[in-house]
């Protein structure tokens, strides 16, 4: 089986699913979000910000292929671009972390140690460019895929609440114990970024 991670890039943002490449729940405030999909542009919003992010900040992603077919990816970037941090209970994220903004594996792939690699990668890029953690919103009351991942998730693959709320408590994860995780976590990662499969909707916080 051959596996790659590459940077997201505009040229390979087709291989995202369509329901995510046309989803702006983190890279508009609540308003925008909103405006751009009665306006029916947000799949070029989602290009827009990811073109401003790369040239500013630089990598805010990767995508997975197995075989060459894209099975999975993962989105990340400083809260100050993330326009949909500020509308929770919990912000900020810390200064010295990046936002976890959403994953995905596709089902059929799960359980392979997908999640594992792709969540180390990320901590290596996130640690060569001097970032101690990775912090995520999490939902408390989950029950179907959407943008905000499980807590109850989140917590079983190390993340630590680090703001509590009944509903979107604030968690983070130091990076530098991502190199190191063992393969229960694997498993648990895996059973997370499998979690988010059906299409994203905007939704009021």
């Amino acid at each position: 089986m051959g596996r790659r991670l590459v940077p997201l890039t505009l040229d390979n943002l087709p291989d995202l699913p369509k329901r995510c490449r046309t989803c702006v729940f983190w890279e508009l405030d609540p308003v925008s979000g909103e405006a751009a999909v009665k306006a029916g542009t947000p799949e070029l919003e989602k290009e827009a910000w990811i073109s401003a992010v790369l040239l500013d900040w630089g990598s805010c992603g990767r995508v997975v292929y197995v075989d060459e077919v894209p099975v999975g990816y993962v989105m990340y970037a400083p809260p100050a671009y993330v326009p949909r941090s500020t509308a929770f209970p919990t912000s900020p994220v810390s200064p010295d972390a990046v936002q976890l903004m959403t994953a995905w594996i596709t089902p059929g792939y799960q359980g392979q140690g997908l999640g594992r690699v792709m969540v180390q990668t990320v901590a290596k890029d996130l640690l060569r460019r001097g970032f101690k953690a990775i912090e995520a919103f999490g939902d408390a009351r989950w029950k179907e895929p959407a943008c905000v991942l499980p807590a109850d998730h989140l917590l079983s693959v190390g993340f630590k609440t680090v703001r509590p709320h009944p509903v979107y408590p604030r968690l983070r994860l130091e990076l530098r114990s991502t190199l190191s995780w063992k393969e229960d976590v694997e498993l648990a990662l895996d059973r997370l970024l499998g979690a988010v499969q059906k299409e994203p909707a905007l939704r009021p916080l």
